[in-house]
């Protein structure tokens, strides 16, 4: 049990519990006294433990993550160079994006957990020069249905998934920036600890790229944004243990976010960066004034000294301890040129925000804070920002489940199962939560939530870019490594859907305890299946985030590596929506015969309707993948294809009727299947990878078929598009045909979700 900290003391003495109860072990904490050659004081303590979390140093984490790749011809910043990696897309522009998590804190307060998750990963893209441009996130909650759950766990989970949409959907709508998709699951290995993954892309020109670098002896050192409090108290050490009921009472550690001030601090550092006066800039977010001194300094391979008096604050009487470690929100640290310093006062006057000249730059590799005259921590930045101990855990043996047994699955009318995986939750329409983000906020928006990808109009640069967030839990459970690999695959295959091409991918690695290994295990073979992707569709990994300790009682959450695409689209006449276009249009299947490769192992039919979480994950030809998605670009930009859409959870069944409930009412289709002496559900419901409905014009068919055939990729007519009235009709062999109506294809999908948030209240 973790010893209570009294942060008021600020002479507290530092014994062996309060050692403990900063999260740092009895070696680290010598090696605390040999750096500094003597004991540390509650502050420097404080500092170190943040600093060297796993949430900011990735000792459990590091030697794994060079195993992605991070160079390319379009990386303009590398992972771990900076805030936010950076990604040339022609003519001068580029885009800085980043995936980050706030899964600890949403679980204690959702909303405030959230908005200030939003907050962070803003922060992170304009810290680099860019302005943002739009939001994506990734969210996981236990269960909202289930007549076997206790509906105490029901409503719980129902409050977390409503605090959690009202704070994303508070700070980006109020500070103007859209959120234009994502994804969103629901499993019980989420229960208690929901994860939430925000991911933000922003536009710069090259020669707008700020970096976070404490350079120049003597540049004055600015504290600017809002005042510091006491909350977000020590949240990166929250971040990295497990989430407990004893930890969950650490209300203090949750930030409180302002979006409006966050508005003013974005526009006004913009303004800053384009003066030529900064010498450097880092956000305060995880660690808080801690982490953006000393990484600066690091970087700079200089020093820096920093005066607390001056430090803005709202709350009187705060310790050296808690202004270190306090994560308030809507801050950041500016290097200004020396001289330049009336110019820096000047713009944070005109945007009305604190502004506070607090200290300067060094050339000893100090970072030192002083008190008025009193030097309260002296401690080498280099040791806190980059010298953090590595480890490398134990792995548990690799296991691969054996194939599932299809004789031990009982076959369920394919008329009842279809509306009833529509409406699971992780599959049904997420509109519910999509409608309440102001997705079209700046008018660059070309297509919104509900399709494969999101696409958007970068208007300063004439620029379209499409982006996507993908990670298929189920498999990553059972393989974490195959399941990696799909996730990867998955997101490309939605832009190319979607006409993009992919440029580079930004991940949020979310396992639980490292200590354990099989979660250790898990965390290893998922940063080689993206790395094995990435290499195969030569993508770089261009940053992210590693939350780790994501626990409840029953044990770690399903293995989560979640990933982010994104792509560019060269023209408008490219850009390409799941949806069928008009009746008479051909309809094609493109890909390998599944039929031939897979049964129900690892799909969320043996999940939804038989509560198994089972079998041999599909395995993916990451070749076959690259080719089939080259051509599916190219069929595109030769003007070939009216829609087009992968087929994942669900099967082949359930991307049809996705593709049938387009806008207005719709469009039906009349479908022949193959059975190859295999049953109809598993025609149906099985989630082999690498597989595409394509629809096209009557007129292109031929070509598209014979182009596909040419380039030795498989490719079948499976029939033609219908007048919404006709209803999804699909034949399977020589069995009778199955006719859905769309309307009550339609009612399952979208009205799963709304149907039970309508009895949860604030």
């Amino acid at each position: 049990m973790n010893t209570p900290i009294d942060l008021s003391r600020q002479n507290l003495p530092v014994t062996p519990q309060t050692v403990a109860a900063h999260g740092l072990t009895p070696e680290e904490y010598e090696m605390i006294r040999r750096i500094l050659g003597r004991e540390p004081n509650i502050t420097e303590l404080g500092i170190f433990s943040v600093m060297w979390s796993e949430h900011c140093s990735y000792k459990n984490t590091r030697p794994e993550l060079k195993k992605f790749p991070t160079n390319g011809p379009a990386v303009l910043v590398k992972a771990g160079e900076e805030n936010a990696g950076v990604i040339d897309i022609g003519d001068g522009w580029a885009v800085a994006f980043k995936i980050e998590s706030h899964n600890h804190p949403s679980a204690i307060e959702p909303f405030q957990g959230a908005a200030t998750g939003v907050g962070g990963i803003l922060r992170d893209i304009f810290t680099m020069g860019a302005r943002p441009l739009f939001l994506l996130n990734s969210l996981r909650f236990g269960p909202i249905t289930g007549d076997n759950i206790d509906t105490a766990r029901l409503v719980r989970n129902r409050a977390l998934l409503r605090g959690v949409v009202a704070g994303i959907s508070h700070y980006g709508n109020c500070i103007g920036v859209p959120t234009i998709g994502g994804e969103i699951a629901f499993d019980d290995s989420y229960e208690g600890n929901p994860l939430v993954n925000v991911m933000c892309l922003g536009l710069l020109r090259h020669d707008q790229i700020a970096r976070g670098t404490a350079a120049g002896l003597g540049n004055p050192v600015f504290y600017v944004g809002a005042e510091t409090g006491r909350d977000g108290l020590a949240g990166a050490a929250f971040a990295s243990r497990d989430l407990t009921e004893e930890s969950k009472k650490d209300r203090p550690a949750v930030q409180v976010g302002d979006p409006f001030r966050e508005k003013l601090l974005l526009e006004a550092c913009l303004e800053l960066l384009a003066t030529d006066t900064v010498a450097g800039i880092q956000d305060m977010g995880a660690a808080g004034l801690t982490c953006s001194t000393c990484e600066t300094a690091s970087r700079g391979g200089s020093g820096i000294e920093i005066d607390l008096e001056k430090v803005p604050k709202r709350e009187p009487g705060m310790t050296p301890y808690e202004i270190m470690l306090s994560e308030s929100q809507e801050r950041m640290l500016i290097i200004a040129k020396k001289g330049r310093e009336e110019e820096v006062l000047r713009i944070f006057e005109k945007w009305d925000l604190p502004c506070a000249l607090i200290g300067f730059v060094t050339d000893d590799g100090i970072m030192r804070v002083r008190c008025g005259s009193v030097v309260v921590s002296e401690i080498p930045a280099r040791a806190l920002a980059d010298d953090a101990p590595v480890y490398y855990r134990e792995a548990a043996a690799i296991v691969t489940p054996p194939a599932l047994d299809i004789g031990s699955v009982p076959f369920l009318d394919p008329c009842l199962a279809l509306p009833e995986l529509l409406a699971q939750p992780t599959i049904a329409s997420k509109r519910w939560v999509w409608e309440q983000y102001d997705y079209m906020v700046g008018t660059g928006t070309v297509v919104p939530p509900g399709s494969d990808a999101a696409v958007f109009r970068a208007k300063e640069a004439n620029k379209i870019l499409a982006a996507t967030t993908d990670c298929n839990a189920l498999f990553c459970r059972l393989d974490p490594r195959e399941g990696a690999r799909h996730a990867v695959a998955e997101a490309c295959r939605n832009l190319s859907c979607s006409g993009a091409e992919p440029l580079g991918l930004t991940d949020n690695l979310n396992f639980g305890n490292p200590y354990r290994p099989e979660n250790f295990r898990d965390l290893r073979e998922a940063v080689v299946g993206i790395a094995e992707a990435c290499r195969e569709f030569n993508i770089p990994v261009t940053g992210g985030n590693v939350s780790l300790y994501n626990q409840n009682p029953a044990g770690a959450i399903d293995s989560t590596p979640t990933v982010c695409v994104v792509g560019l689209i060269e023209r408008n006449q490219d850009i390409t929506t799941q949806f069928f276009k008009i009746p008479g249009d051909v309809i094609f299947l493109l890909g390998p015969n599944s039929a031939e490769q897979s049964s129900l192992d690892a799909s969320h039919y043996l999940l939804t309707l038989h509560g198994r979480k089972e079998g041999l994950v599909p395995r993916l030809n990451l070749q076959l993948e690259v080719h089939l998605q080259t051509a599916l670009r190219n069929l595109i930009r030769a003007g070939l294809i009216a829609s087009a859409h992968d087929i994942s959870e669900g099967g082949i069944a359930v991307a049809l009727a996705e593709c049938c409930l387009g806008p207005g009412s719709g469009l039906g289709a009349e479908i022949a299947l193959d059975t190859h002496d295999r049953r109809t559900d598993e025609i149906l419901f099985n989630e082999a990878p690498s597989r595409v409905i394509l629809s096209t014009p009557r007129g292109s068919a031929q070509a598209v078929e014979n182009l596909l055939t040419w380039r030795g990729l498989p490719v079948r007519r499976i029939g033609r598009v219908l007048p919404s009235r006709e209803g999804l009709m699909i034949r399977v062999g020589t069995k009778s045909q199955i006719i859905f109506p769309i309307d009550a294809l339609r009612d399952a999908y979208e009205a799963a979700i709304p149907s039970v948030m309508k009895s949860c209240r604030d």
